[in-house]
């Protein structure tokens, strides 16, 4: 609780107090709690040395439905040191880019509320880890790059630019690779060893292709991220996962008049592992199958397709930048049912930037995932149903609502959020004993990010 008075403590110095002043040579101090720190940001920067740090605090509640009432805090600190080959005197077009995190507090969908799209971005177990280690060479005028290392898939690949201020982990690396695939995928917190390909022929076109360790934990019982708690693993012998990915944005200056801009993506993720058929238990017996071995059916390899867009729908007449107005995003993507909990997903939101006249930087977003559970896992609950005399509830689908805001001062960003997960969990029994379905979660939420 004691980051969390610091961050109010530093909401309240942001609001009353002078900013730092703004650094010559173009560096940021605005944007940052330490400013320039007498000069040295500015004095790296230019010798190629970029240093980040961001803290992310938040309190979570739920004040009905769920696994139960209650409230918790979470965090996440991020470093991150990023070198520029050129400017250190070597060669050009290199990144070299180094990041940890520390995260800290008590996770509100495992917690409290029990359902499939996590509460929040930032959402893991506790630990200290290596994030991101890896390099990145441009080529051909920045018309090509190759990056090698440890990173996340969820970095470049299924983004969407306007769901990108949401709290809802869903809205940023989908809930439907995190359930299906091993360890949760290639995404935060386990980024995993990798080689990506992109390549931008033209400013409108680009197409992004990459190959991962196809587990960032590797085999084992219990919390994969546990398995892998220092991030220092470097696993490369778990099959693997492959994305790619096509996108297509119009350039808003070409017309009379001027279209609203738009990005266009599809794509696909392919894994080169067995996976057990959803419609046998723990232990991979058919409760159906009187003859049943025990070793379960098994399907050969993975994939899911994908498709998104996003799109500007209004900016006002005197923002020359197009800075503000509002913008929508969907995003629909399937895999098999046989082999999956969840076999479709989609995502549609709106946010405004700039709704009120005097806080241009601020953003009203509005939004709603939607998990399908897949009708052989379906199956399986309909097997136990049949053989348990109590009963058990067939799962169906989990939706999750969301409205934000987000403020920004300098700094630090301020944002309340409110959420209404509908069927947590598919729609299964609470596991405290109740034997009653979960009912549906109220989640109410403020984060704070401050800067440094």
């Amino acid at each position: 609780m004691r980051r969390l008075a610091l961050l109010f403590l530093a909401l309240s110095l942001c609001v009353a107090g002078p900013h730092p002043a703004r650094a010559e040579g173009g560096f940021d101090a605005d944007s940052h709690l330490f400013g320039d720190l007498g000069g040295s940001r500015l004095w790296l920067q230019e010798k190629g040395v970029t240093v980040n740090v961001q803290e992310i605090s938040e309190l979570v509640a739920v004040p009905s439905g769920g696994l139960r009432r209650g409230a918790v805090y979470e965090g996440l600190t991020l470093a991150s040191l990023m070198f520029d080959t050129e400017k250190l005197g070597m060669w050009k077009g290199g990144t070299l880019f180094i990041s940890a995190l520390q995260i800290h507090g008590r996770g509100p969908s495992r917690n409290l509320v029990g359902n499939l799209q996590t509460v929040s971005t930032i959402e893991a177990s506790r630990t200290t880890r290596l994030s991101g280690l890896y390099y990145e060479q441009s080529l051909l005028d920045d018309h090509l790059s190759i990056r090698a290392g440890q990173f996340a898939a969820d970095e470049e690949f299924l983004t969407n630019q306007y769901s990108a201020k949401f709290a809802n982990a869903s809205f940023g690396f989908p809930s439907l690779p995190a359930i299906d695939l091993p360890s949760g995928g290639p995404a935060y917190p386990l980024p995993t060893p990798g080689v990506r390909i992109k390549l931008k022929p033209t400013s409108a076109f680009t197409v992004l292709a990459a190959v991962f360790n196809g587990d960032p934990a590797g085999p084992g019982a219990g919390d994969p991220q546990e398995r892998n708690a220092d991030g220092a693993r470097f696993r490369t012998h778990d099959g693997t996962i492959g994305f790619v990915e096509a996108q297509y944005t119009t350039d808003p200056s070409e017309g009379d008049p001027a279209p609203l801009a738009s990005t266009y993506r599809i794509g696909a993720w392919l894994h080169s592992q067995s996976f057990p058929d959803q419609r046998v238990d723990s232990n991979g017996v058919s409760l159906v199958s009187a003859n049943s071995t025990g070793s379960g059916k098994r399907h050969q390899g993975n994939y899911s397709v994908y498709a998104s867009v996003d799109q500007r729908l209004w900016s006002p007449s005197d923002d020359k930048d197009l800075k503000r107005g509002i913008g929508a995003f969907a995003r629909v993507m399937g895999s098999p049912a046989d082999r999956n909990l969840v076999d479709f997903a989609a995502s549609a939101g709106m946010i405004w930037i700039g709704a009120l006249a005097d806080r241009p930087d601020d953003t009203i977003g509005i939004g709603v995932n939607y998990l399908h559970v897949s009708r052989q896992a379906q199956g399986l609950d309909a097997d136990m149903n049949r053989l348990d005399a109590a009963g058990i509830p067939i799962r169906s689908s989990e939706t999750a609502v969301e409205l934000n805001y987000l403020a920004q001062f300098g700094w630090l960003q301020v944002q309340p959020t409110l959420q209404y997960i509908v069927r947590p969990g598919g729609g299964v029994l609470n596991p405290n004993g109740s034997r009653k379905v979960l009912h549906n979660a109220l989640v109410l939420g403020l984060r704070g990010i401050v800067t440094f």
